[in-house]
Parts: structure tokens; sequence; C-alpha cells
């Protein structure tokens, strides 16, 4: 496969030059990122945008962070008075998986974030709520001083993108955005709280967004 084969995740280096240091999401893509590091251990962070398992299934399965030396801080929307840990510990601990959060080799934290601006491994971060059915969902700002993308892999923006997400997202020079369903199917793009193509073109548009990158097919579709 060209395109697919994974769930979401994104992974992002400071230049050409550089191990990434960041991923965006954690789906079964994070799999992928061991064999880039080559057997170094990873030392990054990771941003979830929900916890939905598509988004979250690659966490007890990632071999670079799971590996004495690394180094892992995991930042994900707070909700339901929970910690970051315990939010992990719903999909991450018996009777659903062998191992709790902790049982992880490498230092790893769990940071439940409100929508803000953080800086983490040489990023500023800005992390904004966006409409997304089962789960407080954020998108994010990505930036360093000379480019910035946003990354939005689940939303809905039929159901409206609020002042703060604007503001947040405005004139990135890179929008990888949620374009699941084509506009033929609008009911269920709507029912499933996700976006068809032409939601993510026209916020590319309003946002001024330098290019926008089409994100989270269907399983279904072909290349």
């Amino acid at each position: 496969m060209r395109y697919g084969g994974h769930t979401s995740c994104v992974v992002v280096a400071h230049d050409a030059d550089s191990l990434p240091t960041l991923a965006l999401d954690a789906g079964t893509g994070l799999r992928q990122l061991t064999p880039l590091l080559e057997g170094a251990p990873y030392t990054g962070s990771i941003l979830l945008s929900h916890l939905h398992w598509d988004h979250v299934q690659g966490v007890p399965f990632f071999g670079a962070g799971d590996k004495d030396g690394a180094r892992v801080d995991v930042f994900l929307p707070a909700q339901d008075d929970l910690s970051g840990r315990d939010l992990v510990a719903q999909f991450m601990s018996p009777p659903a998986f062998p191992i709790a959060p902790e049982g992880l080799r490498g230092a790893w934290s769990f940071t439940a974030v409100e929508p803000v601006t953080f800086g983490t491994d040489g990023f500023e971060v800005t992390a904004c709520e966006v409409s997304h059915k089962g789960g407080r969902t954020f998108g994010y700002r990505v930036a360093t001083a000379s480019a910035s993308m946003g990354y939005v892999p689940d939303h809905a923006p039929a159901a409206g993108v609020s002042d703060e997400a604007m503001a947040a997202l405005r004139g990135v020079d890179v929008l990888v955005h949620d374009a699941q369903f084509v506009e033929s199917e609008r009911g269920i793009a709507d029912d499933f709280g996700h976006a068809t193509i032409a939601d993510a073109v026209l916020l590319a548009e309003r946002l001024g967004a330098g290019s926008l990158v089409l994100f989270h097919h269907g399983p279904a579709r072909v290349d």
C-alpha cells in the first residue's frame, strides 16, 4: 500500500537531518517509528488528539518507547476529572492488556491538558478543542521559529468551528485535516462526527493554510 495500512500517527522532526521527536497520535502507525530510530530509544513527546482506539492502539506496541533509556512524554485532552495516567489506563491495563502504563520501560509521563500553549522538545504546541463525537477531542498547532503545521485528524467542521480553534490554526504552513468522507456521504459524516473532503478544503481556505493534507481516509478506500 502506498497510502493507508495503519491507523493515525504522524511524526515530526525539526529538519531533514534530525530524528523525529514528536508524534501526533499513537495509532498502529507509531510502530513504524521504531525502525526509523535504528535501535535507539525514543526521546520525545506524543500528542494524543483523543482516546479512540484508532489513535492509541500503538502505545503498548511502540518498541522504541518501551525500552531502557527511552523518555516519552504523552499529552492528552483532560476529561472526567481523571489523571493522564488513569485516562490511558482505561485502554491499557488488565483485562484489556497485560500491563498498565507503568509497566512500560523507560521514563513515561502522562499529562492531561486543557486548551493551552506549551513547549515540548523544541516545539511550541497549541491545543484547541474541536468538534468530534465520543469524548473530548483536540486539534494541535505545532510550530517552530520557521514553520507551523495544524493537525486535526478527527473533526466535524459542519458542527461548527470555534473562534479559539480558528485563531489557533490560522495561517499554518501545512494543515493535516480529516477528510474521511466524500460529499455524497454527508449524512454519514455528520453522524460519525467527521469531515468531507469539501469540508477540509473550505476550512483550509478560511484559515489561509499554505498546503492541505487530506487525512484519515476510510479503511475501505482504495488508493
